[in-house]
């Protein structure tokens, strides 16, 4: 059945069946309805459900990560970065049992993990594999074919890992996944795309180019859009696009956001007279662009990404809400629309940044309860918090004399340190959200738009940024809360406290301590009743009395007196002045 999601009057994404009759992400929701009358629409305007889901699966898979470097992309796409589990697992190999081969899931545990046939790739493979990896590999000894290097063995293990995780995630979140496995980040997540859905790729060797051709990076980018290269903004596309046309590339009408008619692949561009770093450098450079944009886009262009997965963070970098409108031109709209984002944003605060003070959990929506109107929520602890507040929006020129819209995305910003009133959870988030619009946010507002009217805005974002973490249990934490230990320490305690070994003398008859004992005391505050006849009584009775003065025998330092001069001497000087009198005695 063809099913998407609408947020306003945009389809923002649908499944498989529904673009196989034509539908895509950013169409209109009338010319979706127009190509697909049986498509089923429904609203996405609620995002917590997909957040909550995300955070969730990304939780899951980060546990399988050894050198925990696990990076979320948007909602549903992740990168791990599995190195060191490969090189561990391709040492452990045994090329005399490839089919029966076992993948171990941790160092110092040789039972967890899983088997699998080493022999072969697991899922698909660009490009297609029309020989086997091995020579033979039912017979012991088998050998590696053609190949003079080990990047076979290390994707052939990933692909295995690959597949087992997907497994894993379908099998205890419930969640199908496509995986593509390559050596960066660039082409794993392009090659990713190749079977969807619910299949995974794997990109062959050779990577780079050698006598006998091209690499196969080359050879499966080259098909590729240059819009599509994750990298190269619309902008940077659109004006690649327009240099290698030799003219402004035509569009789609109707569209909210970019498309063109003409497609400009990776090829055309890597192959244009004198294209390379410096060339492109002179198109993308210029005030405002990254430094050596142009090298980076060329090296983008030829399946060279350098950046590293990033490790998994405790805490978001920043907090960001939006929302876009075909029209936003009036200040009544605007608060309007800055109350609902700040509700949003509190909120998300509150649940990606506090955990409960008694459990170390994370806040779910479920905890919420009736916050927004009931007031505060249990106790909480801030793990981190924002420094900065941003505002941003985007307004849409106006038409162009033929009435088409001009694809010029510019944002606006400003920002201003975030009010400390916002981190606390004694006021609900409606009254949170209705302080910080009027004393914040409608200010903040006029400083980018000083104009009464007039803005036709498309799109409004709120930002938190600049965390600061605070001290709190967890090791990540800029500082240790150790009130939680104090809190705790007599329940962990428990099994290793000390207690007093003196107990009361049982009545009757029984065997007793002889007279005239001593029994020596282990605190001051504890005496020993002698009886009226000045005898100590054999019955001997502990009891604490609380107005005595407590001895000052454990602070008096022991003493030493000196036969020569008489001196009280601390027994850790005896020696040294018994030198000085033996120096006083030895004649000039």
């Amino acid at each position: 059945m063809p099913l998407a999601v609408q947020q306003k009057q945009i389809i923002v994404t649908c499944n498989y069946e529904a673009r196989r009759h034509g539908l895509y992400k950013l169409q209109l929701v009338t010319e979706a309805r127009r190509q697909c009358p049986e498509a089923i629409v429904v609203l996405g305007e609620d995002l917590t459900r997909f957040r909550n889901a995300s955070k969730d699966n990304y939780n899951f898979l980060r546990r399988f990560a050894w050198s925990g470097k696990v990076e979320r992309l948007g909602f549903d796409e992740i990168f791990i970065d599995v190195t060191d589990m490969i090189d561990y697992n391709l040492e452990m190999i045994n090329l005399n049992a490839l089919q029966s081969s076992f993948f171990y899931l941790a160092r110092l545990d040789p039972t967890s993990g899983f088997t699998y046939d080493c022999s072969s790739i697991a899922g698909n493979t660009v490009p297609g594999l029309p020989d086997p990896l091995f020579s033979d590999p039912t017979n012991s000894g088998a050998s590696l074919k053609n190949f003079d290097d080990t990047l076979y063995m290390r994707l052939l293990i990933g692909s295995h890992l690959a597949q087992y995780l997907r497994h894993q995630l379908e099998e205890h979140q419930g969640y199908t996944a496509t995986v593509g496995i390559s050596t960066n980040k660039l082409v794993s997540k392009l090659v990713g795309n190749v079977n969807k859905p619910k299949g995974q790729t794997t990109l062959l060797p050779p990577y780079t180019p050698s006598d006998t051709g091209e690499s196969n990076i080359t050879r499966f980018l080259d098909s590729h859009d240059i819009g599509k290269i994750p990298g190269i903004g619309f902008k940077s596309a659109q004006k690649i696009r327009d240099f290698v046309l030799g003219r402004p590339a035509a569009f789609d009408t109707g569209l909210v956001y970019g498309g063109t008619k003409e497609k400009v692949t990776v090829k055309d561009v890597r192959m244009f007279s004198s294209m390379g770093g410096d060339l492109l450098e002179k198109l993308l450079g210029g005030s405002g662009a990254p430094k050596s944009i142009g090298m980076k886009v060329w090296g983008l262009i030829n399946g060279v990404d350098e950046t590293e997965v990033s490790k998994a963070r405790e805490v978001p970098q920043q907090i960001s809400i939006e929302d876009s409108y075909i029209r936003l031109d009036a200040m009544t709209e605007v608060e309007k629309e800055l109350r609902m984002l700040s509700r949003s944003l509190i909120t998300r605060i509150r649940i990606d940044l506090s955990r409960a003070d008694d459990d170390d959990q994370p806040l779910v929506d479920e905890d919420l309860g009736d916050v927004e109107t009931s007031g505060s929520v249990p106790a909480r602890q801030w793990l981190a918090c924002p420094r900065t507040l941003r505002l941003t929006t985007r307004p849409r020129p106006p038409t162009n004399r033929d009435g088409t819209l001009p694809r010029i995305f510019t944002r606006i910003s400003r920002s201003c340190d975030m009010p400390s009133f916002v981190l606390s959870f004694s006021s609900s988030v409606e009254e949170l959200s209705e302080r910080l619009v009027q004393e914040t946010l409608v200010p903040l507002f006029k400083k980018v738009h000083p104009e009464k009217s007039g803005w036709n805005l498309s799109l409004i974002n709120l930002c938190v940024a600049n965390m600061t973490l605070t001290a709190a249990s967890a090791m990540y934490s800029a500082g240790r809360d150790i009130s939680k230990m104090f809190k705790t320490q007599d329940q962990v305690l428990k099994g290793w406290k000390v207690k007093d070994s003196l107990l009361v003398a049982p009545a009757g008859p029984g065997p007793r301590p002889p007279d005239g004992s001593i029994h020596k005391e282990a605190d001051d505050q504890l005496h020993c009743i002698k009886s009226p006849s000045g005898s100590q009584s054999r019955e001997r009775e502990w009891q604490e009395d609380e107005d005595v003065w407590q001895s000052d025998d454990e602070d008096r330092t022991f003493e030493y007196g000196c036969t020569t001069c008489g001196l009280s001497v601390p027994y850790f000087a005896i020696a040294a002045h018994e030198r000085f009198h033996h120096l006083q005695k030895i004649p000039d």
